[in-house]
């Protein structure tokens, strides 16, 4: 990824988790919260219900968990790339921590609109949304060079798209967070994911420019 397009990302991600801080301190964005929850829980149904309960429960840290275990051993044992899997570790802690240390900050409760379940905890921002941006980002990344196709990286990417999409969106559905919760919660998971592949990408081209200076016979 080219230098500035990495910064112009990095800005908008920035721009976009700034603007959605100030317009919850400022009770900006009340109505519109409101009012797509509103919209979305219209088309509530046993069985729509049911799916974003599912695909809730696929953005639980139970499920990452599990999917953090899967991709470390494909990473370790399938494809041997030690330091992609401590990228692919790196940027999920950080995400982890990220949305933790965000809640603590902004003590934003939780709607109480119609909630169709039960959870605890802060509501700003969506802690399903940041993590649902950073794995499937990561996984994207990491696994993008290791398939020739360009039909097959195109599936890659709408299926991260819709599982990003879809995790938010439950939660909404769901009535446990506001619209601005999961956005922002976007903007700080791609703001981390960025930061981490531009970190990861740097280092390997020092490293690979010192191995080479040092052996340029190698």
């Amino acid at each position: 990824m080219h230098s500035k397009l990495r910064f112009l990302l990095l800005l908008i991600t920035l721009v976009g988790f700034g603007s959605m801080t100030l317009l919850i301190k400022e009770n900006d964005i009340v109505y519109f919260d409101k009012a797509i929850i509103s919209f979305i829980q219209s088309f509530e149904t046993p069985f729509l219900t049911s799916t974003m309960k599912f695909f809730s429960f696929i953005g639980s840290g139970s499920s990452i968990n599990f999917i953090v275990i899967i991709s470390i051993i494909v990473l370790y044992f399938f494809f041997h790339h030690r330091s992609e899997l401590l990228l692919f570790i790196l940027v999920l802690m950080g995400s982890h921590y990220l949305f933790r240390l965000l809640k603590e900050i902004f003590h934003r409760a939780r709607p109480d609109l119609h909630r169709l379940i039960e959870i605890g905890g802060y509501s700003f921002p969506s802690g399903h949304a940041t993590n649902a941006i950073t794995v499937y980002g990561i996984l994207s990344f990491l696994l993008w060079r290791y398939i020739p196709t360009r039909w097959g990286r195109s599936l890659l990417v709408i299926f991260s798209t819709i599982m990003i999409l879809t995790i938010g969106f439950s939660r909404i559905y769901l009535g446990v967070h506001y619209p601005s919760d999961v956005i922002a919660g976007y903007f700080a998971g791609a703001f981390w994911l960025i930061t981490s592949i531009w970190g990861f990408q740097f280092l390997k081209e020092k490293i690979h420019e010192r191995t080479h200076t040092k052996y340029p016979y190698i």
